[in-house]
């Protein structure tokens, strides 16, 4: 079997206090501490610097982003070089007046923004009102370099898309990174908080299996009112359920994170088990890739041109 160099994967799941710039600095620190615990590649949750504030739609939070390179990968970047890793930070982009998107930032161990993926899949649901702030990604799916190895980053809903998984491992992507920021109402945890959780778990480990891949997905914990320097949502909130987790490319999860503390989670990518896993497996090379047209229309039915036959 061919020799692969392996690395280590830090994942940190944090706390988000009103003060964006406390929480800059806070992700600082947890990246530093993962590092200092051995990992080589450290991913922060979803749009770490503030509270969750797409829990309304108000005009005045378009104040909070910031262009890339900005404020938070030159901090972000000068922990990288210090520690000697790569940083992935999810940050809300100024890419132009009145052009925003939900942005997950590379940042090199030269300290250097060396990737962007700008998220492509927007929620609209109750107290995740992203399509008031977010554009839809540019960029495409993308899988890139770094020190230790070639990764992808996709982000938070992206995480419930085959396709997206598919195309970024077909990159070349060893490992599929999703920060995230995803909880419960607080009304339904009782009657469906279980379900949802591993509903959440179990389609990413499904993009572990199908791909051959490792899969890593940092989230945040604790509730939250959208609460920026005093402005907060009324009513109960959403409490973040943390459970940030590493599986395997067998959809086996070899670490996993607390439902309510912030910690640091460190595993092992071993790519020796990627390849064996690909060879026993070889869902890519039995790929019909001549028989997929289809899946580029929204839903197939009678109108649907040559396709919904």
């Amino acid at each position: 079997m061919p020799s692969h160099p392996n690395f280590r994967i830090g994942l940190v799941q944090m706390r988000c206090t009103p003060d964006p710039d406390e929480n800059l600095e806070r992700g600082a620190e947890w990246v530093r501490r993962a590092a200092r615990e051995g990992a080589q590649l450290i991913c922060l949750p979803e749009l770490f610097r503030t509270q969750y504030f797409c829990q309304r739609e108000d005009i005045a939070l378009f104040d909070l982003a910031e262009a890339i390179p900005g404020p938070s990968t030159e901090r972000l970047g000068a922990v990288a070089r210090e520690e000697n890793v790569t940083v992935i930070a999810s940050l809300f982009e100024r890419r132009a007046p009145g052009l925003y998107h939900n942005t997950a930032a590379t940042l090199g161990v030269d300290g250097a923004v060396s990737s962007l993926y700008r998220k492509m899949h927007i929620p609209d649901d109750p107290l995740y009102y992203e399509k008031f702030y977010f554009t839809p990604g540019d960029l495409g799916y993308r899988a890139f370099d770094t020190a230790v190895g070639r990764v992808g980053t996709l982000v938070c809903w992206d995480q419930w898309y085959p396709e997206g998984a598919r195309i970024t491992a077909l990159g070349g992507a060893n490992v599929l990174f999703y920060p995230t920021a995803i909880g419960w109402h607080p009304d339904e945890k009782e009657a469906h908080g279980p379900a949802q959780y591993d509903a959440w778990q179990t389609i990413q480990r499904g993009h572990a299996i199908a791909n051959g891949v490792y899969v890593a997905a940092p989230n945040r914990v604790g509730t939250e009112h959208g609460d920026i320097r005093g402005n907060r949502v009324e009513g109960p909130g959403l409490e973040f359920w943390g459970g940030s987790f590493i599986a395997d490319p067998f959809g086996r999860v070899v670490a996993q994170a607390s439902h309510d503390r912030e910690e640091v989670l460190v595993a092992e990518a071993d790519l020796a088990r990627m390849e064996e896993q690909r060879r026993n497996w070889p869902f890519l090379r039995d790929r019909r890739i001549d028989s997929y047209g289809p899946i580029v229309h929204r839903f197939l039915d009678a109108t649907t041109p040559g396709d919904g036959k």
